[in-house]
C-alpha cells in the first residue's frame, strides 16, 4: 500500500491530490482566471500559486484525514508546461520531502492523465487521446512506453480553442473552452474550416488564422470585397463561430483516432487532459467506437482538468514499482514527452 500526496501546477492550475492505494482521499484545486480577452501569463501565474499552494496542502490533508507521517512519498510534476508555474510546485514539493523526511518524485504530466483515466475508468490498454491546452496525442502503450502515434505539429487543440475565446472576448471562467462549448450548442450554421490532418498528425494554427479572420468584421469586410469569402460567410454568429470549429477540429482528432484503433487492432478509447470534458467531443468519438464495436471511456472535470491527484496516483504507481528519484534530480523541465518515460508500473 502507497499513500502518496501530489502537487500539480503546470499551467493556470493548482492542485493537491492524496491518494492511498487507489483511493481518492482528497483533490483540491484553484484555478488562475484572467479578465476577457488575455491569456495567463508565467509570472503572474507563478505568483498566483504561490499564493494558494499552502492553504491547499493543509486542506488536503485535512480532507484526507491523514498527517504528514501517514504519506509514503512527496510527487510534483517535472514538466512539461509553464517554466516558473512548475518551479512552485516544485520548489514546494522538495520543501515537504526535507521536511517530513519523505522520498520526492517527479511525475510526468501527460503520464499523470492517462494513469488517471485508467484508474477511474477501469480501461485496460486503450488508444489515447490526449487533448489540453499544451499537447494534442494520439498515444498507446506497447513494450513499457506510452507511444505516440499522432500529435499536433504546431498549437495544441486547447490552445486553439483558447486563443479563439480570447478573439471573440469570451469569458475566462471558469474556462475558456467551456464557454466555447455552451455557444456552439446554440449554433445554427455550419461555416466550412481549413480540415487539416497530415497522415496521423494534425494542425490547428491555420484552422485559428481562418477563422480569427472571419470573427473580425473589419478583416471580414476587407475579404468580402476581395470576394476570398462569401455573402454567406459574411454573415454568422459567434455561436456559429464556435460549432463550426468545434466540429472540424473534432472531426479530425476522431480520425486520427480510429486509424490508431485500426493499427493497433484495439476496441478502447480513453480521452484525457482539460478538452477531454467537452461533450461533444465525446459524443463524436463515442459514435464512432460504437460503429467499430469499440467503446469509450471518458472522465469528468474533477479528473479530466489538470489536478494534484493524478500526480499522486502516477507517482504512486512508479514508487510502488521501484521508481526512485535522487534529490539532486529534482528540477523541472518544459518539454518532457510522454514516449520518455519508461513504464515500470505495467506488465501487460
Amino acid at each position: 500500500m502507497v499513500c502518496a500526496l501530489g502537487i500539480e501546477g503546470s499551467a493556470n492550475k493548482i492542485g493537491v491530490g492524496i491518494i492511498r492505494d487507489g483511493e481518492v482521499l482528497a483533490n483540491v484545486r484553484r484555478t488562475y482566471v484572467t479578465p476577457p480577452g488575455e491569456g495567463f501569463l508565467p509570472k503572474e501565474t507563478a505568483a498566483h500559486h504561490k499564493d494558494v499552494i499552502h492553504q491547499l496542502i493543509k486542506q488536503a490533508l485535512k480532507e484526507s484525514k491523514l498527517l504528514p507521517n501517514d504519506l509514503d512519498v512527496i510527487c510534483y510534476t517535472k514538466g512539461p508546461g509553464m517554466a516558473p508555474p512548475l518551479l512552485i510546485g516544485a520548489i514546494v514539493a522538495r520543501t515537504l520531502s526535507l521536511l517530513w523526511e519523505k522520498p520526492l518524485l517527479g511525475v510526468n504530466h501527460c503520464i499523470g492523465h492517462i494513469e488517471m483515466g485508467r484508474l477511474i475508468t477501469g480501461a485496460l490498454n486503450p488508444i489515447v487521446l490526449y487533448v489540453s491546452g499544451g499537447n494534442t496525442q494520439v498515444i498507446a502503450y506497447s513494450n513499457k512506453r506510452y507511444r505516440i502515434f499522432g500529435e499536433t505539429i504546431d498549437i495544441a487543440v486547447g490552445n486553439c480553442l483558447d486563443r479563439f475565446a480570447r478573439i471573440i472576448k469570451l469569458s475566462n471562467d471558469p474556462s475558456p473552452g467551456y464557454n466555447i462549448e455552451q455557444l456552439a450548442k446554440s449554433g445554427q450554421n455550419y461555416i466550412k474550416l481549413p480540415y487539416v490532418v497530415k497522415g496521423m498528425d494534425v494542425s490547428f494554427s491555420g484552422i485559428l488564422s481562418h477563422i480569427e479572420d472571419l470573427a473580425d468584421p473589419s478583416k471580414r469586410r476587407n475579404k468580402r470585397k476581395k470576394g476570398v469569402i462569401t455573402a454567406e460567410e459574411s454573415e454568422y454568429t459567434k455561436e456559429d463561430l464556435c460549432y463550426s470549429l468545434q466540429e472540424t477540429i473534432f472531426a479530425m482528432l476522431v480520425e486520427i483516432t480510429e486509424r490508431a484503433m485500426a493499427h493497433c487492432e484495439s476496441n478502447e478509447v480513453l480521452i484525457v487532459g482539460g478538452v477531454g470534458c467537452n461533450e461533444r467531443l465525446q459524443e463524436m468519438m463515442r459514435i464512432m467506437c460504437e460503429e467499430r464495436g469499440g467503446k469509450l471511456f471518458a472522465i469528468d472535470e474533477r479528473y479530466c482538468i489538470d489536478n494534484g491527484l493524478m500526480i499522486a496516483h502516477a507517482g504512486a504507481e512508479m514508487f510502488h514499482s521501484g521508481t526512485r528519484m535522487p534529490f539532486e534530480e529534482s528540477s523541472v523541465t518544459q518539454r518532457y514527452r510522454t514516449d520518455e518515460v519508461l513504464v515500470t508500473w505495467r506488465d501487460d
